[in-house]
């Protein structure tokens, strides 16, 4: 079967393999040369743990970038729609925060944000602004590990309580307090990591025991039928009810608090329905405890109708956690909370010593400059995304091995099985056969979900419509010869 897109194939593979633009520093050396050292190298010299998180059989020697682009040491280019996991959000090397960074590198690298600095305070107000009330006391970090875990000492702090509760499949950190609240055995060791962590079901209206056509704020929704009467959600009342079981099973009368990310991330952009989060939240106040929204990867316009993901629910956090698009790759990460929150946190000094960085705070303020002021890249995040969505949803009605499509802007999620009456999770070796598929002919995609059965597709905010055709092309071939394989086994 030779797929439809193969001239958009075609015709892209000319652009590929043509001259690199000059005005890009291409250093390409030969893969069996120069990069067999780099492999042997992150082989001695690093954790042994990045072998095992090596995404590909063959491996990408990465280069250079350049908004939606990478380029290997061979300069061979591939259109990165995972963004470094969600992170690179206006480009890669974008020149406005390229300068940015620049000027600031020439004035003053660090001071520690014990003193009054310009950069620090100009960029706290920046991102506060675009804030609801009265979420406007900002604590910088460095990672989104990093900000989870004071996000939970803070919460145990204020309410006097220890139980916090989350989703299961969730992804929170990887430190020994975050891995508490983490919610897949992949990132977890067999140690004691932070006790008073619960996880109650996720309410995933695809792969959960309840579900419809009508639960979703996304332009795609699942193919499980609903009956539900008008402006009801059986599903939701279900997951509720599981919410409701967890409080009386699993934890104390009170709690400290409640995370929950506005769309899972590493859970392989998992959605629930659309008044999940307003009835929990009131659960969880009733029972003494704070909600803490974990905006690491959907926040800073990626969901595109709202610039923070929670916004799309109709509900305010007394929490927000953020990392990853905050710097567009530079290690910076926030918690904004209230006054009255900050004011129970004051008990005793806390303090971090790069938080703040001058550095940090003026690749920050470029980035929310770039995003909201000049490129008008939350727009672009909810045309694109929705565009990419519908023709994705016209794939998954093509072929069996798609069971769900779903996201909002561009955080998406196609989740592959066997079939689609079971919704027996894609095996794993189905799934490195086409996403290995995908990179040889030139995009670059990411996995996620509790098995590994879901593409994640989070690009730079910067990709076009043309940019989708070929990769809508491209996903369509590596399906196309998967499937090819597969009934040319049969016939053998």
């Amino acid at each position: 079967v030779v797929a439809p897109s193969s001239v958009k194939l075609e015709r892209y593979s000319q652009i590929r393999t043509s001259s690199i633009n000059n005005s890009l520093d291409i250093g390409c050396q030969n893969i069996n040369g120069a990069s067999f050292p780099l492999l042997q190298g992150r082989q001695c010299a690093t954790s042994p743990v990045l072998s095992k998180v090596a995404v590909f059989q063959k491996p990408v020697f990465i280069h250079q970038g350049h908004m939606q682009w990478l380029w290997d040491m061979d300069g061979r280019r591939y259109l990165d729609l995972f963004a470094g996991v969600a992170t690179v959000a206006v480009g890669h090397c974008h020149p406005k925060v390229t300068a940015a960074v620049e000027k600031q590198l020439k004035k003053l690298w660090h001071t520690t944000n014990i003193y009054v600095n310009a950069p620090l305070h100009e960029y706290c107000e920046k991102l506060a602004s675009h804030l609801p009330d009265p979420l406007k006391v900002i604590y910088l970090t460095n990672s989104g590990s990093e900000a989870n875990d004071l996000a939970m000492l803070m919460a145990r702090i204020h309410t006097g309580n220890y139980d916090i509760i989350t989703f299961r499949g969730s992804y929170h950190g990887g430190s020994q307090q975050t891995m508490g609240l983490t919610s897949q055995s992949s990132y977890k060791y067999p140690i004691a990591t932070s006790s008073g962590c619960t996880h109650t079901m996720c309410p995933d209206v695809f792969r959960g025991p309840w579900g419809g056509s009508h639960c979703r704020d996304s332009p795609v929704q699942t193919i499980r039928q609903c009956s539900c009467a008008q402006g009801q959600c059986m599903a939701n009342e279900q997951y509720i009810g599981q919410l409701k079981e967890t409080f009386a099973a699993s934890v104390p009368s009170r709690v400290a608090g409640f995370f929950g990310e506005p769309i899972q991330g590493m859970g392989g952009a998992v959605q629930y329905p659309k008044n999940y989060f307003k009835e929990a939240y009131k659960l969880v106040r009733e029972k003494g405890g704070v909600c803490i929204a974990d905006e690491v990867q959907t926040g800073f316009g990626r969901t595109g109708t709202h610039f923070w993901g929670f916004q799309g629910y109709g509900i305010l956090p007394d929490i927000v956690t953020m990392a990853k698009g905050i710097g567009n790759g530079f290690p910076m990460a926030a918690v904004v909370t209230t006054p009255e929150i900050a004011a129970s946190f004051a008990k005793a000094y806390h303090f971090n010593t790069f938080g703040g960085n001058s550095v940090a705070c003026a690749v920050g303020s470029a980035v929310l400059d770039v995003r909201i002021k000049e490129d008008g890249l939350q727009q672009n995040c909810h045309h694109v995304g929705t565009y990419l969505m519908t023709e994705l949803a016209k794939l998954r009605d093509k072929h069996k091995i798609i069971g769900d499509v779903r996201g909002k802007g561009l955080q998406i999620g196609v989740e592959m099985v066997k079939d689609k009456t079971s919704r027996e999770p894609l095996c794993p070796q189905a799934m490195m056969e086409i996403f290995e598929d995908v990179k040889d002919m030139g995009v670059l995609i990411g996995k996620g979900g509790l098995y590994g059965q879901t593409f994640r597709i989070q690009p730079p905010m910067c990709i076009t419509t043309a940019d989708v055709d070929f990769f809508l092309a491209v996903f369509d071939k590596a399906i196309h010869n998967y499937m090819d394989r597969q009934i040319g086994a049969k016939r053998h």
